[in-house]
């Protein structure tokens, strides 16, 4: 499969945690981020081709914010480099624009300089 990503992923040097804002169930935690998706590890595995409505919890308020809420579809999914995980990719279908100002925030502070 052809690669579809537009923008590098950056990885977080923390792991935020990414919940289901219906159920307030997790769903994993973040390995990397660009304003366009997120890539979760989960203990479970996901359907892919879904939509949900997530919330994330972030290291410290940012812009008076503890989290940000979008709508993501699940793009795949597959086992990690830990055969207890697995890797979970989504894309950001909707998300307002101040959250994804809050994105680029947690990029810049929180990001491995490559």
């Amino acid at each position: 499969m052809p690669e579809q990503r537009k923008l590098k992923r950056k990885q977080l040097i923390y792991y935020l945690s990414v919940f289901d804002r219906s159920t307030e169930q997790r769903i994993g935690q973040l390995v990397n981020i660009t304003t366009e998706g997120v890539m979760l590890t989960s203990e479970n595995p996901i359907k892919q081709n879904t939509v949900f409505q997530l919330k994330m919890t972030l290291p410290e308020k940012i812009k008076g914010r503890g989290h940000i809420t979008f709508v993501a579809k699940s793009m795949w999914c597959r086992k990690g480099i830990n055969p207890d995980f697995y890797d979970i990719g989504f894309r950001l279908l909707d998300i307002s624009q101040e959250d994804i100002k809050i994105i680029e925030s947690l990029i810049y502070d929180f990001s491995f300089k490559s």
